[in-house]
């Protein structure tokens, strides 16, 4: 796998590809594609599985998928890459715990439920936070490490995935809509990051979050029903 690194601009080749040019970067990347992002990307779609059925191991099969990905991204020099996958292994242990407490009659505590109002508001303060964090330090750094940076689209995609994932530990059901926008955003930057499987597992991670709203949502009218 190549290490490489810069993030999407306006200017960035993949605006000015044509088709075929796409599906030959796309080949090629794949096949500069190692072992380790298999085993993660794998690991990661597993994962988003297992969390869809609300499934513990969810988390287990996520801390593979996350390690990896420290590894990869320090070795690739991803620094920002490799501290939001860092930021997922704390939180899936965070999120391990939650999910795994009971009550004295041996009921799981935490379930799935819909934000409040206030809720929203303090997810949306969460994400703007880190957004506007993400952004200046980007926009500080770009001149001496990243000339080609674009702060405002590396800062949504790692803003929206530290959103989504403290509202999963969380069994929220908007988790799912700040995944979808994660993964949206993530196609694009790893595709010019020459991270071409990763990309593919972020279109692949997109279908499954939009899969996993649907049916968390159906579960949440299920415990609405038997209330």
């Amino acid at each position: 796998m190549k290490n490489s690194y810069c993030f999407i601009s306006l200017n960035s080749p993949l605006f000015s590809m044509g088709i075929t040019e796409i599906i030959d970067a796309f080949i090629d990347g794949m096949k500069n594609t190692g072992p380790v992002e298999y085993i993660a990307v794998f690991a990661g779609i597993i994962s988003v599985w297992y969390s869809r059925k609300e499934n513990i191991l969810v988390y287990p099969t996520g801390l593979v998928n996350t390690v990896f990905y420290v590894y990869l991204s320090f070795a690739g020099g991803l620094l920002g890459e490799a501290s939001v996958n860092f930021y997922y292994s704390v939180m899936s242990i965070y999120g391990w715990i939650l999910w795994t407490r009971k009550d004295v009659n041996k009921q799981t505590v935490l379930h799935i439920t819909a934000s409040t109002k206030k809720e929203w508001f303090y997810q949306l303060l969460f994400f703007s936070l880190f957004f506007v964090a993400i952004f200046f330090a980007l926009a500080y750094l770009k001149k001496d490490f990243s000339p080609n940076a674009i702060p405002w689209a590396d800062a949504l995609a790692s803003a929206s995935a530290y959103t989504g994932m403290w509202l999963m530990t969380k069994k929220k059901l908007e988790s799912w809509i700040w995944w979808i926008v994660t993964n949206i955003a993530s196609i694009p930057l790893y595709f010019v990051k020459n991270y071409v499987f990763t990309s593919v597992y972020y279109v692949v991670l997109l279908i499954m979050a939009v899969a996993g709203f649907i049916e968390w949502r159906k579960k949440i009218n299920q415990q609405r029903d038997v209330a």
